[in-house]
């Protein structure tokens, strides 16, 4: 990497260790390589979001040609958000693209990541699944992303009922991972129809729903 690329993001991971947010453990940002190419972020869920109370890692991979092109960045822990690959955890965020500035640095970007979470940009989505759903059923997206937020970034459950479901299809043999899928592409009553058509046609000699 160019001298003046390490020099400038060592200084900035010593201001994010040093840093409000850090101490507060709202931001946190590691090493991967001692070379500073690679860093791991992590942010915490916003309050008053689907997000509160979960733990979201990042992989950060520093361009040569830093700080005058952008950090590339994705999600590692899995999310349900419209600007966020439900799938690769690609962020569509103006700042890691054409709005970036040599000024800004990467507690600018991990700030910038976790506003986004609270405030969603459904018009500019990276998911148009997601997006779709944000804008027309808000509550079941809420509802999605709660659970999401549960099952991969650690946040406390405020779904039982879902979890109920999903536990009901694992006991069937399903991935956990499908299962999730299935609520969040569909609805509660999707879920229900779902399981109610495997134990019809699969298991309905020794499955007992209660």
């Amino acid at each position: 990497m160019a001298n003046i690329a390490v020099q400038r993001i060592k200084r900035e991971f010593k201001e994010v260790l040093k840093s409000e947010e850090t101490s507060k453990n709202q931001i946190k940002v590691d090493l991967v390589d001692e070379n500073f190419t690679e860093l791991k972020g992590e942010i915490a869920g916003p309050p008053d979001t689907p997000y509160e109370g979960g733990r979201y890692q990042l992989e950060i991979k520093i361009p040569e040609t830093y700080p005058f092109n952008p950090p590339k960045v994705r999600f590692i822990t899995k999310i349900w958000h419209p600007n966020i690959s439900s799938v690769t955890g690609a962020i569509c965020l103006d700042i890691l693209k054409d709005q970036w500035a040599a000024a800004m640095t990467l507690r600018t970007v991990l700030l910038s990541l976790q506003a986004l979470l609270a405030a969603a940009e459904p018009d500019d989505p990276q998911d148009a699944v997601v997006a779709n759903q944000y804008k027309q059923n808000p509550e079941m997206f809420k509802q999605t992303a709660r659970l999401w937020s549960h099952v991969y970034a650690g946040a406390p459950s405020s779904s039982p009922e879902y979890t109920r479901k999903i536990d009901k299809l694992c006991a069937m043999g399903f991935d956990k991972v499908s299962g999730y899928h299935v609520t969040s592409s569909n609805t509660v009553s999707a879920v229900d129809t779902f399981i109610t058509n495997l134990h019809f046609n699969m298991v309905h000699q020794w499955i007992c729903f209660v």
